[in-house]
């Protein structure tokens, strides 16, 4: 099986090294877009598709990130300024992990989403106190540099993603999913599993978003924690397939594919047809695309 996949997968990384020499601005832009979805969609997946904890708040990395890397960026430069955001979303993770992780079901997707906007208000509060509104970035890198490093962060959150699901962690975490209980009672040390996940599900889209705040050189707190990044993380999992690493690219790839055809031209029309989608989806084909190609129905946790 890993040889059945792996070859497309590195055909796919190599003709996405190969986009610039071939396309334009626009395609550039919209391959760029592509990758940025399955790195956040990937780091998901560590936390949500391996143990059915599914979290509505996965934007509030991305939005801490942004926010850590506009304040480091005129400051310590681009590379340490990224590294910083991915690390500041880790150690949030870490820190509001372990009683985050306490509840679960339906109060675990209300409370990660409740925390996406607590930290939004919390970020607004603050900036408003030091009497700024929105932050400009001037000097930042060109989108050709940028779409490499979102591009290599896409394959190292796809790495991650499939090696920890065939380690002795992502048995684990497949454990938890199936049964939390039974897990602990075998010995499984179900908190600690749990949090890791949490924190390595933060780090790179904390990096991915310090580089999307980047290319916009503009920031402001409404944006980088909108909650439709959350919800369009989960119908691109859901879509491609919430259990293994392979989802995201066919998830992603099916949407982004959608808002170019439809976005700028019809855009209720997209709205409308997404939610048809989902539904579709989690009605018909759980284990989404990928469950469909290999005959394997995905659980989630209720």
């Amino acid at each position: 099986m890993i040889g059945r996949w792996t070859i497309p997968l590195i055909v796919a990384l190599a003709a996405a090294c190969g986009v610039p020499f071939v396309a334009g601005d626009y395609l550039i832009g919209v391959a760029l877009s592509l990758a940025m979805w399955i790195a956040l969609t990937e780091s998901w997946i560590l936390l949500s598709g391996l143990t059915g904890y599914v979290s509505l708040g996965h934007v509030v990395f991305y939005g801490l990130g942004a926010y850590v890397g506009i304040l480091l960026w005129g400051e310590v430069g681009g590379v340490l300024a990224v590294g910083g955001a991915g690390l500041a979303s880790g150690v949030f993770a870490l820190a509001v992990g372990y009683p985050a992780l306490r509840v679960r079901g339906p109060y675990f997707v209300m409370l990660t989403f409740g925390l996406a906007e607590f930290c939004k208000y919390i970020v607004i509060d603050v900036e408003a106190g030091l009497g700024q509104f929105s932050r400009l970035l001037l000097g930042g890198p060109s989108v050709l540099q940028l779409y490499y490093v979102v591009l290599g962060l896409a394959a190292a959150a796809t790495a991650l993603t499939f090696f920890v699901a065939r380690s002795r962690l992502g048995y684990a975490l497949r454990a938890i999913r199936e049964n939390e209980e039974a897990a602990e009672t075998v010995g499984v040390p179900v908190a600690f599993c749990k949090l890791a996940a949490f924190a390595l599900s933060a780090i790179i889209p904390g990096m991915v978003g310090a580089l999307m705040v980047a290319r916009s050189s503009y920031f402001e707190p409404s944006q980088v924690f909108d909650p439709i990044v959350s919800f369009t993380i989960v119908t691109m999992a859901i879509i491609g397939g919430s259990d293994d690493a392979r989802g995201p690219f066919l998830g992603a790839a099916l949407l982004v594919l959608l808002s170019e055809i439809l976005w700028a031209r019809a855009p209720q029309v997209y709205m409308i047809l997404l939610g048809i989608l989902l539904i579709a989806f989690v009605l018909f084909a759980p284990g989404g695309i990928t469950g469909r190609l290999l005959s394997r129905p995905v659980k989630v946790k209720p």
